[in-house]
């Protein structure tokens, strides 16, 4: 297998746990009758979902785990806690700041493996779960994501976050 397909799988595992962690954490604090708490788990349960499908690849074929995985269980839990605890659309807020990332993130490795023409089952998981988290990014601006105070400066910060966090999942 090759060194770059195995870091996408690795990659895109971490980053649909943190997911898992972030919708973890803002449920801890919202409770499931706070504004949006259905919607967001409702995207929980398909972040779950998204992460059993590259858990199971990775068995499959594998592929060694970040080791930065417990790290990635806490920032994810905080990150989730800490935007519910500032109000349910900072919590659409992460979610539509994330997903703009992951959306990014996904065409680009959909582009590399279009080019090499490479790993269809790969390609099919990754074109069907972007098309999932664009819907997520559209359900955390329809609910007011963009209405946040601060939202720019909000979103620019955890689409850093996100960027790094993927950098680092892929190498180590």
């Amino acid at each position: 297998m090759k060194d770059h397909i195995h870091r996408m799988i690795r990659v895109d595992q971490a980053g649909e746990f943190g997911a898992t962690r972030i919708y973890a954490g803002q449920l801890a604090v919202m409770g499931d009758r706070g504004p949006h708490s259905g919607e967001i788990a409702a995207m929980a349960r398909q972040e779950d979902e998204h992460h059993d499908a590259f858990n199971a690849l990775m068995a499959e074929r594998g592929v060694r785990p970040t080791a930065l995985h417990p790290f990635w269980s806490v920032a994810g839990y905080a990150l989730g806690a800490a935007t519910a605890l500032i109000g349910p659309k900072a919590a659409m807020a992460c979610t539509a700041a994330v997903e703009t990332e992951i959306d990014l993130h996904y065409s680009k490795q959909l582009d590399e493996l279009k080019d090499a023409d490479e790993d269809p089952e790969l390609q099919g998981m990754i074109e069907q779960f972007r098309e999932e988290e664009r819907e997520h990014h559209d359900a955390a601006i329809a609910a007011g994501a963009e209405e946040t105070p601060g939202y720019p400066l909000l979103s620019a910060a955890i689409r850093l976050g996100c960027r790094a966090a993927i950098r680092l999942s892929e190498r180590v």
